[in-house]
């Protein structure tokens, strides 16, 4: 099989990751799956047509035959925090653009102080991407703001055991701290979870939220954005369900595989007086991380960038553009 033209999915076993497969070949592309476990690479290349790449992250020979003839990686092996690293480096020796759908705050980071000659996008996740997408729309043809508010209505959230191990991996980095970007800049902190009230749009309406539920768009938006303050909210169900150990892994409702989660999430940007709204909705955080990542490399593959090297998903693309084309993954709304 020719491999030319081909995308692979690092960690494509995975709960993400199988759906960033099936995304793949839903819009034709030759795919080659890859990732750390052999047996079960080869399972589901037989299940799928495909071809299979075993390669682990500590093998840098081993990643560069899974990228070699390739026309770009999608990362969705997660912790990021071990996975990331090697992979883009792999994937910069190939000179071939790099994606990645972590959520882990600290990854994002080291990422985003990386040099790359060819188009690399950390975070093209719905926690991350989705985010500055929706701020960078919001925002128009403002290059600033004062503050920038995600809300993140979720039903419920039943995690994968990769968000567990990702959140065990950033608690131990951070010693246990949490953190949020205030004054310009990350900081770690010991305060408290505090509860506010957030009036999401319909259907979910006035909610409890958990204030500072810090998620990756506070390495995003900032990246490119020149906003002094980000604050991400997290509604009390969904992180309750997080916090429960015995919360049980997304069940499939349908042949997608997709559970019965729903979301809103509500951006709210200010700057002085004004006060611009963008909101999406859609069905399953962890399937529709797949439309996001596999636009996102079909919209670098067809030159439709605004940059190189390492950006964001609002940085990179239209961002306007690229919500409306997610659809009916996703349903936005955005400022006239």
């Amino acid at each position: 099989m020719s491999s030319t033209g081909a995308v692979v999915v690092y960690g494509a076993t995975g709960h993400t990751g199988r759906f960033v497969v099936a995304e793949l070949l839903e819009r034709g592309f030759t795919t080659v799956v890859s990732g750390r476990d052999a047996a079960q690479l080869e399972i589901l290349a037989k299940e799928w047509g495909v071809e299979a790449r075993p390669a682990t992250v500590d093998d840098p020979s081993a990643l560069d035959r899974a990228l070699e003839g390739v026309a770009a990686v999608i990362n969705a092996a997660g912790p990021f925090a071990v996975t990331a690293g090697p992979v883009v480096e792999a994937a910069v020796r190939a000179g071939i653009p790099y994606v990645d759908v972590a959520a882990e705050i600290e990854a994002n980071v080291a990422m985003f102080g990386r040099e790359a000659a060819t188009p690399v996008v950390p975070a093209m996740a719905f926690y991350g991407g989705l985010g500055d997408l929706l701020v960078t729309a919001a925002m128009g043809e403002l290059t600033a703001a004062d503050e920038v508010h995600v809300a993140y209505g979720l039903s419920s959230w039943h995690p994968t055991p990769g968000t567990r191990v990702a959140g065990e991996v950033s608690h131990e980095r951070r010693a246990g701290r949490r953190v949020r970007f205030r004054d310009g800049a990350l900081q770690y902190h010991d305060d408290k979870a505090s509860e506010e009230e957030w009036d999401f749009p319909e259907p979910l309406g006035r909610r409890a939220v958990i204030a500072e539920f810090t998620m990756a768009d506070v390495v995003t938006v900032p990246s490119h954005l020149a906003v002094p303050e980000v604050r991400t909210y997290m509604a009390v169900e969904a992180a309750r369900d997080l916090a429960d150990e015995d919360t049980p892994a997304p069940a499939p409702v349908d042949g997608s595989g997709r559970s019965d989660q729903t979301f809103v999430v509500d951006v709210v940007v200010r700057a002085g007086d004004a006060e611009r709204r963008a909101i999406a909705r859609g069905q399953d955080i962890y399937a529709v991380t797949a439309p996001l990542a596999v636009e996102a490399v079909q919209r670098i593959l067809t030159g439709r960038t605004r940059t190189t090297g390492v950006a964001s998903a609002g940085a990179m693309f239209d961002a306007a553009d690229f919500l409306r084309a997610l659809a009916p993954h996703v349903s936005v709304e955005l400022p006239a």
